[in-house]
């Protein structure tokens, strides 16, 4: 399973329960994504394919990280890997001083419900919803009660997001970019610590994948959160702290 094939709504089957104290965190200041050795090695039948070859990644509170390389050079898996979704192969993984890798597969549900927002390649809306009832989807997940509280919540979101002239349209009705700006105000449900994005620039052209990238930008600058983006754009180079290569499964930062 990769990054992109998650689907939001798998994150449903937590969304009645307490969050869990050994994995709600505080604002953390330091190290947000710290990355020691990871390695990911797949058996296909007498085949090994190593994937990851002892990657060591390192990004700060409220940076945004750009994760780049060719198709196949791994980007997705370790995006997984360090979202939680998958289990590396050796190595370890702490979010937010906290080592994800020796928690249980519930403690991780709870952990990536609490402080991690995703954005996708593919928007992942709800074709049936309209944007607001998408993000107000997302609320009742994260665990945010009463219908009209999570009303209010989504179009403050949306307004973030300079979409709130659009809150009751259907997706069908929204441009690449204005989905893709649903989408973000959907990350920010519940004001997560960490964006993990996967590609999502690649179905909007120029101006509006760098508009939404810049937008993304300065809603997380605003809270200091950190962003995490794989993608083989090149122009949003501009917008980022930091930019890491990934090239055959070794990083080249």
């Amino acid at each position: 399973m990769t990054a992109s094939q998650v689907n939001f709504a798998s994150f449903t089957q937590v969304r009645d329960r307490a969050a869990s104290p050994s994995v709600v965190v505080e604002r953390y200041k330091e190290q947000a994504i710290e990355a020691t050795g990871v390695e990911m090695v797949y058996h296909s039948g007498s085949q090994v394919y190593q994937v990851l070859r002892g990657v060591d990644l390192a990004i700060q509170q409220g940076d945004i990280q750009l994760l780049m390389g060719p198709s196949g050079s791994g980007k997705t898996t370790l995006l997984s890997i360090l979202a939680g979704i998958l289990t590396p192969t050796a190595g370890s993984v702490k979010l937010l001083g906290q080592e994800i890798t020796k928690m249980s597969r519930e403690q991780l549900a709870h952990f990536r419900l609490e402080n991690i927002g995703f954005i996708f390649q593919g928007f992942n809306l709800f074709p049936a919803l309209t944007a607001s009832e998408n993000v107000e989807v997302a609320l009742k997940v994260k665990g945010i009660r009463g219908a009209s509280n999570r009303r209010r919540m989504a179009q403050e979101l949306l307004s973030q997001v300079r979409l709130d002239d659009r809150s009751n349209h259907l997706p069908r009705d929204l441009s690449g970019g204005q989905k893709q700006r649903v989408a973000i105000a959907r990350a920010l449900a519940g004001d997560p610590q960490i964006i993990m994005a996967d590609e999502p620039t690649a179905a909007l052209d120029s101006h509006s994948g760098h508009a939404v990238i810049e937008l993304l930008r300065q809603l997380a600058k605003q809270s200091a959160r950190t962003v995490l983006i794989v993608t083989h754009d090149p122009r949003l180079i501009d917008v980022a702290d930091r930019v890491a290569i990934l090239e055959d499964g070794i990083l080249q930062d």
